[in-house]
């Protein structure tokens, strides 16, 4: 182990990271690295950025640096200086400021002698990590086993350097900018990506403006002519009343949209014909209520307008798998001239959604043993293609046909521009017009993925924002009654040029160096290649956590019609890669849960392995553990958090010694706790360095008694970085852990290996014990925090 000491091993101002990644939630997503492709968990950029600092500069503690620092003083205001510089990085209005960057990198070249180690991340995810790494100017290289990360990955650190310095190709800008002598941004790839975006918006409306069609103000068809946003539908089906038989819609809401209390809005009010047995709706406007909605309670239970016969769950489930579920327009936003317009229903609109019919839809089956899919809820949706209207498959399956055309257009015109005509591809690292017509097409490519985001029929309407909201609205696809219809030609959330402007606006603010690498490949059986042996910085998967190769299929089903060309063995599976995925779902083992933790945990052991033999001795690697709500454990009725204690016995019995554990809050408004609980941060970040083979073995008396000579002392250093209360006590497990983890074995009494589990409760007990004594100096907060 190297003797430096780095400062994320010593103490951190956390409150201030802490406080700056929660606020990165409310900044405005425009430009956002998140809102170029959505991904689940993402480590905020705030803290990625803190804690690679943090990895590489020396504390003033370290011993090489005494001749400097001699005196606690010295060290204390040495690194303050240091928090001062993370005070500065991690505020999102400083993410591109060059000049605080620049202090960044000169202090971590100052600590690393001028030759920083490359990052490398094999769980890259939404890629912060590798990106923030690459903001700090180091080289990134990151992997991941699901294609989608891959892709989302390579679009933010691999592209933007591959073309930094290329003026735009588009003939728009060839004109207006002929003699620029310097295209040193981003903003390059974001001008083309909005024109060739706009290209092919004009021309999807030449194939298919007319499944989009105008509203008459006139019910007589004459008149004034509106662009149609959207269509509101409610899904039906025949009620179970055989007297009545009527088509029952399935709603749960009437607004279409609400002003402030008092203020009424808009809504749509049925009209029942109790007669001819069926239901219509009309648009009303002004102060007053709508009816109640004819769903009761929880789950899918709905009353018919009609004859008002409630219909069970099992009912509407069985007649949803046997395909006779259908729906019912109920109002029409379009665009006047004072803003948006609610119309009643009209039969042509009605006509014209029932009549379109795509040329190819994605009708792939879904995983139907996942709840956190629609399909495994029993609703009848089972292909991918079940998620879509008919009109929904038409457009998008349109712009997915005009990726491959708008591609060769952008090739044309990088050739009219003036770059090479040679055969390398953007996939072998090429940087002709070929490679840069590729590089366009993969981000247009995700803006179609933001445009199915948002036009699928699981998409629901903000009556109170006016807006749409996306199909995850949280990490699965969940059951939508009545939804909405957008109409992608116009300006409305969701359509495809809105689409393009949110992909172009991140392009502007992605690092342009140096360049990075990331590949698909399983972490338990190998990482990526780096030149030197990096600093490893990951955040991997969490025990019995979400599957989201089964969430991510469904945008894999579209980036593989639009990108397999350009990443043939990227994209070569008809879904993502499930078997291997390092997550403890039993159903993928037909419900034994212990296979499924017998796989999590063999794979997480080789990745660990595979982690220690590469990462450099000098730096400690960081490992981010998205904290869980304690459960009980089933053998002795204590209070414990499986995942939490697999994510520690993996690393230790891979060889690593963790020398912290970092709170990392990203929610805002964190309650006050007491010690021992595991609900204070969304996530932790361990410190680890590699524990020497020949470490030695101890009791329990000796870990103990070090605990008590190495913790005060290092509790000192902590409470330095202005830690808040309610992070006192996970960031104080790190001392004790460091000190249990840095023997190969502590024996028990009866020469038995301690467990993770026991260990952790003697240090919190010796935290109980030191805390007690200095409660008197502890302001009221910490107090409160230590004795609840």
């Amino acid at each position: 182990m190297s003797d430096r000491k780095k400062l994320i091993e010593v103490a951190l101002p956390l409150e201030d990271i802490n406080r700056e990644a929660a606020s990165e939630k409310s900044v405005p997503r425009r430009g956002h690295p998140a809102t170029l492709h959505l991904w689940w968990a993402r480590r905020p950029l705030a803290a990625c950025r803190a804690v690679l600092f943090a990895s590489l500069v020396d504390d003033p503690s370290s011993p090489h640096l005494a001749h400097k620092y001699p005196t606690e003083s010295d060290q204390k205001r040495e690194r303050e200086c240091l928090f001062d510089i993370i005070r500065d990085l991690v505020k999102w209005e400083n993410t591109n400021n060059e000049e605080i960057l620049g202090k960044a990198r000169a202090a971590i070249l100052k600590s690393t002698n001028g030759n920083p180690p490359p990052v490398l991340d094999p769980f890259c995810g939404g890629g912060s990590i590798p990106l923030e790494a690459q903001r700090l100017g180091l080289e990134a290289h990151a992997s991941d086993l699901n294609p989608v990360p891959v892709l989302i990955t390579k679009a933010m650190i691999e592209i933007p350097a591959r073309f930094a310095g290329q003026p735009p190709v588009n003939p728009n800008s060839q004109k207006q900018h002929p003699t620029e002598p310097n295209w040193e941004s981003t903003a390059v790839l974001s001008e083309d990506v909005r024109y060739y975006g706009k290209w092919m918006r004009d021309e999807a409306e030449k194939l298919i403006g007319n499944c989009y069609p105008k509203v008459h103000l006139s019910k007589k068809g004459g008149g004034q002519k509106l662009p149609t946003l959207a269509w509101f539908w409610a899904r039906t089906v025949k009620c179970p009343n055989p007297a009545c038989g009527a088509h029952m819609p399935l709603l749960t809401s009437y607004w279409l949209a609400k002003k402030r209390k008092g203020k009424g809005g808009v809504w749509v009010e049925p009209n029942i014909d109790k007669v001819q047995k069926r239901v219509r709706f009309e648009v009303k406007t002004g102060i007053g209520t709508p009816p109640i909605p004819s769903k009761i309670g929880r789950g899918a239970r709905f009353r018919c307008l009609v004859c008002e016969q409630d219909a069970l769950e099992n009912y509407i489930k069985g007649e949803s798998i046997a395909g006779k579920m259908g729906t019912q327009l109920m109002a029409i936003v379009a665009k006047g001239d004072q803003g948006r317009m609610y119309l009643s229903p009209s039969e042509a609109h009605i006509e014209i959604a029932e009549s379109v019919k795509p040329k190819w839809e994605p009708d792939i089956e879904m995983n139907r043993d996942t709840t956190n899919l629609v399909s495994g809820r029993g609703y009848g949706f089972f292909n991918w293609s079940d998620l879509f209207t008919q009109r929904q498959l038409v457009a998008i399956t349109t712009f997915c046909d005009l990726i491959e055309k708008v591609q060769e257009k952008i090739k044309e015109d990088a050739i009219a521009a003036g770059l090479s005509n040679d055969n390398i591809p953007l996939n072998a690292g090429g940087k002709n017009a070929q490679a840069y017509s590729e590089a366009i097409v993969i981000y247009l490519s995700c803006a179609l993925s933001r445009l199915a985001s948002y036009n699928n029929s699981m998409c629901y309407w903000n009556e109170r924002g006016g807006s749409i909201a996306q199909v995850f609205t949280k990490q699965a696809i969940a059951m939508t009654w009545n939804f909405i219809e957008t109409n992608p030609l116009e300006k409305m959330s969701g359509n495809w040029v809105g689409a393009v402007e949110w992909v172009s606006d991140v392009i502007k603010a992605l690092p342009m160096r140096p360049e990075g690498n990331v590949a698909q490949i399983d972490a338990s059986q190998a990482l990526p290649f780096t030149n030197d042996m990096p600093l490893i910085s990951t955040d991997p998967p969490y025990y019995d956590n979400i599957s989201y190769a089964d969430l991510s299929d469904f945008f894999y089903i579209w980036l593989r019609q639009s990108v397999k060309n350009i990443y043939p063995d990227l994209f070569k599976l008809m879904l993502v890669p499930k078997s291997e995925e390092l997550v403890a779902t039993s159903y993928r083992f037909n419900g034994d849960k212990s296979k499924a933790e017998e796989h999590f945990l063999r794979g997480l052991s080789r990745t660990f392995h595979l982690m220690r033999t590469r990462t450099h001795p000098d730096y400690p690697m960081t490992v981010y553990y998205a904290f869980k709500q304690s459960e009980t454990d089933a053998e002795d009725g204590s209070v414990a958090s499986t995942g939490w204690e697999t994510m520690l016995e993996g690393l230790l019995k891979a060889g690593f010694q963790i020398t912290g554990t970092l709170p990392m809050r990203t929610e805002r408004g964190a309650r006050t706790i007491a010690i021992g609980t595991n609900a204070l941060a969304s996530s932790i970040v361990l410190v680890c360095r590699v524990r020497p083979n020949n470490a030695s073995m101890a009791t329990r008396r000796d870990f103990i008694s070090e605990l008590r000579r190495e913790l005060p002392n290092a509790l000192r250093h902590m409470q330095q970085g202005n830690i808040a209360p309610v992070d006192l006590a996970q960031a104080s497990i790190g001392p004790g852990m460091a000190v249990y983890s840095q023997y190969g074995k502590v024996l028990e009494a009866g020469g038995n290996p301690m467990r993770v589990r026991t260990a952790l409760q003697i240090i919190n007990d010796e935290l109980d014990a030191y805390f007690t004594e200095q409660e008197g100096d502890l302001d009221a907060d910490t107090r409160f925090c230590i004795v609840v």
